[in-house]
């Protein structure tokens, strides 16, 4: 059984990673002056109800708009309307939220202010496929991206090609009216364009680019959806409708994990920040972590125990199995049997949303004695991952990470408790 004093301790640093996105803490002091006509707010991400009230508490009337977060993230407020949409794969709710977000836009002139919340998770929560394609064609896209492998970054370059909303297209649909988009990253590197598909925020990636990822990455997609992307051209961030916009990043992983290090400091551990943009699949990316765990329990080195390793970014799953678990408990198992029969570790890995992929946990704890336990009850811990079915594993010991919906979404959390 994991030592309960570990799993406060983890959570501890969990809890101040999420303190330090909360909503109308990264607000304040970002806010946008007034302006002479409108304020309109539109927004999607897990997160975005939250930023919304925020935004209201600190803004005051008047303030209209529209936004759009996952089912069960609600927030209530007073003048924006908040509606709810599935995440990850889109649905009809999504269709008729991009519809209203574009509809919220219309029509305003150079005296209006469009105030754009960004999160992560905004690109499943708006689907908005083009003329000639369905809701299906777009859901099949989103299946097949998430199986991919790929990482959020190629996800989102092939998802801003084939939508009538993403890759600044909301924002050519506010013009003339100025636009200011504050986002929560959720994306290694914290590139703006890439939070949400860049609903607001125009890239470079061009259809080249787009094309060439679709191959390199085998993702099976529709021929039509070839097709339209090579005909079908995005925004660019040259144009003239984009030119009086802003664009701020006001929560990331970077200072969540730096919240956490300070917040093991504090409690006499201390913490090294290893990246906040790891990518790549995330059990490949658990016996880097467990092999540097390893290397600090037998030789302390490159850090000397007690320590506690952080690091954030997204890592992926290719699906090859049919199994229950998300990428942070898939991460887990992986650390779990990298280091199997090791003492002296404890860890937690989590989605900071609340939610590791479709199930209802965030993430789960794992020691050195979770794959023996695992084999006490007849489990095969090799066999769960290779189905994909870490979930399953970490339910059966009651190591599940539970928070549900924390209101932010910054990323993937992991820290490794060395002592």
């Amino acid at each position: 059984m994991l030592d309960p004093d570990d799993k406060a301790f983890l959570t501890q640093l969990f809890d101040a990673a999420i303190t330090a996105a909360d909503s109308a803490t990264v607000l304040q002091g970002h806010l946008p002056e007034k302006p002479k006509g409108r304020t309109v707010v539109v927004g999607a991400g897990k997160g975005a109800a939250q930023l919304a009230a925020a935004f209201e508490a600190l803004w005051g009337e008047p303030v209209e708009g529209v936004v759009v977060t996952r089912y069960g993230y609600s927030a209530p407020c007073k003048h924006i309307r908040v509606l709810e949409a599935a995440h990850p794969v889109p649905d009809a709710a999504g269709l008729a939220a991009s519809d209203a977000l574009i509809d919220a836009v219309s029509g305003l002139g150079p005296d209006d202010l469009v105030v754009a919340l960004i999160t992560g998770g905004g690109s499943a929560l708006l689907p908005a496929p083009p003329d000639g394609m369905t809701l299906a064609d777009e859901q099949h896209m989103n299946k097949a991206l998430l199986a991919s492998g790929a990482p959020i970054s190629v996800m989102n370059a092939i998802r801003k090609h084939v939508s009538r909303i993403k890759g600044g297209r909301l924002a050519m649909a506010a013009f003339p009216a100025k636009v200011v988009t504050l986002i929560v990253s959720d994306v290694p590197g914290d590139a703006p364009s890439q939070v949400a598909s860049g609903p607001t925020v125009p890239d470079a990636a061009d259809q080249a680019q787009a094309l060439a990822a679709i191959e390199a990455w085998n993702i099976d997609l529709d021929p039509r959806v070839i097709e339209h992307i090579r005909a079908n051209p995005a925004p660019s961030p040259s144009d003239p409708a984009f030119a009086r916009n802003s664009v701020t990043v006001v929560a990331s992983a970077r200072l969540s994990l730096e919240a956490a290090a300070a917040r093991s400091n504090a409690l006499g551990i201390p913490a090294f920040i290893l990246s906040d943009a790891i990518e790549g699949e995330a059990r490949e990316v658990a016996k880097m972590h467990g092999a540097m765990t390893r290397e600090i329990l037998a030789r302390n080195r490159p850090f000397s125990a007690p320590c506690v390793l952080l690091s954030g970014g997204e890592t992926t799953v290719t699906l090859k199995g049919a199994g229950r678990g998300g990428r942070n408990t898939e991460f887990l198992l992986s650390l779990a049997i990298t280091c199997d029969g090791m003492s002296g570790f404890a860890a937690m890995a989590a989605d900071t949303d609340g939610i590791d992929g479709s199930e209802d946990n965030a993430g789960a704890f794992a020691d050195g004695q979770t794959a023996a336990r695992l084999r006490e009850m007849g489990q095969d811990p090799s066999a769960l991952l290779a189905s994909n079915d870490a979930w399953s594993a970490f339910d059966m010991l009651g190591d599940l990470f539970v928070p549900g919906p924390t209101g932010t979404n910054i990323n993937d959390f992991r820290a490794i408790l060395i002592k």
